[in-house]
């Protein structure tokens, strides 16, 4: 007979399991106690937040599930991150967490007990809120076969996070020999299959776009979920269709294609939601068209009186939930847009697009990214960026103003080179994004975050020095909750906007890792190359100009038209 602990860990094997993101505690350690005898290896950050974010991370880059374990309480609170930003990011993961119960002692409260009995915490209640399905075992049979459905369910459909809670004796006993039910081989049970778009569906949304004269494409964060990027320019090339994105959708096509235009949305580029005000057919892709990706649904942005709408999305609920669609592709992004592309007729095409798409451009640059000025000004922090980043790179973004002026100034030269935080849109994500992202790919990877972010998970940096990777972590400082701070009516009037000066550099050296300051352009570019050839993480202490206005630069005209920050 074997260990039910040690089962499990076959059982990751079983699944191609790479990597246990993840914090010993509690019943936890009943797994990661076989894991150095398996093949699949344990990161460690410095608490579950940060272990949250890089197994999301790592579901969103190969998707296969990352897999985050341990101790239940702190997995239900610290380890929220991660799983919110999976569930709305579609980034396949699987938690293994326990109830730290104290096996008949339960009922009594015992210290850090989350079964959900009285006097003790209600775990299952929390996972409810931001996993798309929880098991909690209470036999060896049931933990081992709850193993397999959350491998099974997390990628199923739209992708996302799925949990077990490991209890008392269902994971300290042995595991029999001949379980009733039967525990099938992990490869046979976990299996699952492409859904395709009906195909008198495939026919309407052909007709639509072989008819139309400026067909534009809205690609969402489906087409890197479904790794669809092929099949998008595909599509996009035969129907001559100008492609934008959605602010999680940015680099599912390469923004220096003939055919791109940019992104859309409320902080956009102000090209990219032209050209969809002006599209007679509209095909998304992948995108829940969110409001701010609508422009907080300004009348005048999409109109589905007078436009074509074609909705393709796996989950039929998100097809059509905020404007009506004329006709819905259920399926798998990349089987939609394969039959899509296998029937259009050769003369599908216009002669608007490339000219359209040229000038949508034109808003990936503003007179400030020449700015030769110090403190240095985003715009010219970005353009600097921009200039070390390839095909083989990866920019993992955070939140706040630092991600708006990405999203703007960044011309991304490949697909999968930019993520953000845009599921939930959580603080601190970029930082342990990137080491997630280092590990499991062997490209370059360059974290941006505001000093606000880069502080709340900083010690990633020394998980990657621990690991042996080397991203690059470039940290726009203006000292502030930036994107809080110019919410301001005048200064002051906002409490617990302004940071004290901190050494960022002092800080990554004391990690083991490399790091300089930055105050001029040239200072910047110079740190770049030098981070980026770096054999150790290198962080970047980028001092930008705090009084350059994000919303006043960037709100485009269809937000200002409905009345502005909704955010």
């Amino acid at each position: 007979m074997t260990e039910t602990g040690k089962r499990l860990v076959e059982e990751l094997d079983e699944q191609g399991v790479e990597y246990v993101f993840g914090y010993p505690g509690g019943r936890a350690i009943e797994i990661l106690d076989h894991v150095p005898e398996a093949d699949v290896e344990m990161v460690r950050p410095r608490d579950e937040r940060e272990a949250s974010v890089m197994a999301e991370m790592h579901g969103r880059l190969t998707g296969n599930p990352g897999v985050l374990a341990g101790q239940g309480p702190w997995i239900g609170s610290l380890g929220a991150i991660g799983q919110m930003e999976g569930k709305l990011a579609s980034s396949p993961m699987v938690v293994i967490t326990e109830a730290s119960e104290r096996g008949d002692y339960s009922t009594l409260a015992p210290y850090q007990q989350a079964r959900g009995d009285y006097g003790g915490l209600d775990l299952p209640s929390a996972l409810d809120a931001y996993t798309k399905e929880n098991w909690f075992p209470r036999s060896p049979t049931e933990t081992v076969r709850s193993l397999q459905l959350a491998f099974k369910h997390a990628t199923a459909g739209r992708p996302g996070p799925t949990a077990i809670i490991l209890d008392g004796d269902a994971v300290t006993e042995e595991m029999p020999e001949d379980p009733i039910p039967p525990v099938w081989d992990g490869h046979d049970q976990v299996q699952n299959w492409e859904s395709r778009p009906a195909r008198e569906d495939v026919q309407t949304a052909i007709t639509a776009l072989s008819e139309a004269d400026r067909p534009v494409i809205i690609a969402g964060n489906g087409v890197h979920a479904a790794d669809a990027y092929d099949q998008l320019e595909t599509v996009a090339e035969a129907t001559d269709a100008v492609v934008t994105t959605s602010y999680l959708g940015k680099s599912t096509f390469p923004e220096t294609h003939d055919l791109a235009a940019g992104v859309i949305g409320s902080f956009g580029h102000e090209g990219a939601n032209q050209v969809v005000s002006e599209a007679d057919v509209l095909l998304v892709v992948g995108c829940r068209m969110n409001p701010m990706d609508t422009n907080w649904q300004s009348p005048e942005f999409i109109r589905p009186d007078e436009q074509t709408i074609i909705h393709a999305d796996i989950d039929t609920r998100n097809a059509g939930w905020v404007y009506p669609a004329d006709v819905a592709l259920i399926g798998d992004a990349a089987q939609s847009l394969d039959d899509l592309a296998a029937n259009l007729p050769e003369s599908a095409g216009n002669d608007w697009a490339r000219d359209r798409a040229a000038a949508a451009q034109e808003s990936f640059y503003a007179p400030r990214c020449e700015s030769d000025a110090s403190p240095i000004k985003p715009q010219r922090a970005v353009k600097e960026i921009e200039t070390v980043v390839d095909s083989e790179t990866i920019v993992t973004a955070d939140s706040g103003n630092n991600r708006f002026w990405l999203l703007n100034y960044l011309q991304t030269p490949d697909t999968g080179t930019y993520y953000g935080s845009g599921g939930v849109g959580a603080m601190g994500w970029a930082t342990p994004a990137a080491v997630s992202a280092a590990i499991t790919t062997e490209k370059d990877v360059i974290a941006v975050a505001g000093d606000g972010g880069f502080t709340m998970t900083m010690t990633s940096v020394e998980t990657a020095v621990e690991n042996g990777v080397a991203p690059t972590f470039v940290v726009l400082n203006d000292t502030s909750l930036g994107m809080v701070r110019q919410m301001q009516h005048e200064a002051g009037d906002i409490a617990g906007v302004e940071f004290h000066d901190t050494d960022f550099v002092k800080a990554a050296e004391a990690f083991g890792a490399e790091a300089t300051r930055a105050v001029t352009p040239a200072e910047l570019g110079d740190a770049l190359a030098e981070g980026t050839s770096a054999d150790v993480p290198f962080v970047i202490d980028v001092r930008i100009d705090r009084d350059e206005e994000m919303v006043e630069s960037l709100q485009s005209s269809f937000y200002k038209e409905v009345g502005g920050l909704h955010e």
